[in-house]
Parts: structure tokens; sequence; C-alpha cells
């Protein structure tokens, strides 16, 4: 890792760090509302193999995380339906941080403030490296998804839908 590229630390690195999980860092000029195009424009990777970490919640308002490919949307119906809940929708923005310790922009699924179930779309899994938000806004680390599960409550789901 060259010296100029290294950005301080985060819960996410310091996670990742202290369970010997490897990654590299890609700091990038962060947008405000400019998603995972502009972060895989910035990094000049692939947007599918660019990973959303979004904090939802079920029915019973309890939070869980879900990690999808960039390009791809969230089938809510889908997931609440593989998962036993009867409904799951996304937090609000202050609820979302409330649950991850995370700015929204800036969500990692790794070192949260809270312990949530991660549900991941299976398809991420057969990747060789994905891109994920490292903890800050303008910061996506990169790193193997098998990695992942190894230090995240994982389960495969399939809710993808096209963007």
């Amino acid at each position: 890792m060259a010296k100029k590229d290294h950005v301080s630390e985060t819960p996410a690195t310091q996670f990742l760090r202290k369970n010997g999980i490897a990654f590299s860092e890609h700091p990038y000029q962060y947008e405000e509302h400019g998603g995972t195009a502009v972060s895989a424009r910035e990094l000049g990777v692939d947007e599918h193999h660019v990973v959303k970490t979004l904090v939802m919640q079920d029915e019973s308002t309890k939070p869980l995380i879900v990690l999808m490919h960039g390009d791809r949307k969230v089938s809510t119906k889908n997931l609440a339906r593989q998962i036993g809940c009867k409904s799951v929708e996304p937090c609000k923005p202050e609820v979302a941080s409330r649950h991850s310790g995370y700015l929204v922009g800036g969500t990692s699924p790794f070192g949260t403030r809270k312990a949530m179930p991660v549900y991941v779309e299976e398809t991420v899994l057969e990747l060789d490296k994905i891109y994920i938000n490292g903890g800050r806004r303008g910061f996506l680390i990169g790193i193997d998804p098998k990695s992942m599960a190894t230090v995240l409550p994982l389960k495969s789901v399939h809710c993808a839908l096209e963007e």
C-alpha cells in the first residue's frame, strides 16, 4: 500500500485488521447522492463490483444489513419472503446511522455499533474482489467477498432487481 493512499483508521478498518482480513484502501472524491456510479467511475471499476451496504428494518423495526451490487436494487418483497418476515423497508438515514454508527454514504458492514444480521446477494460472493464502504464517505476497501463470511454473520439471499 502506497503511503500517500493511506486513509486514517475507521471502525471498519480496525475491525478488519483485528480479524486479520486483507483489504486494499481506495479513497475517492465523494459526491452527495452520487452513489455507486460515482465511486465506480472514480475508481475505474465496474459498478457491479461496488457493493452497497444498506441498513433496513423488518416489520418489528429490527435492523438488518443488505449487501447489494451497486448496479442493482433490492426487492424488499423477495427479501422479506426469503428471511421469513412480513415486510422489510429501508431505515430512515438517522435511524440507520444510530444502528450502524456510520453516516449514510459511509456505511460499512464491518465494525457496526450494533450487531445485525447481514444478508448478501448470492452473486456478490461469486466475484473475485468487491469494493465496499470502508466506514467513511469517499472511502472504499477492496476485499475478497469470501473472506467476509469469516467475520460477518452472512446469509446468502437472492433479491436483486436490475437498476
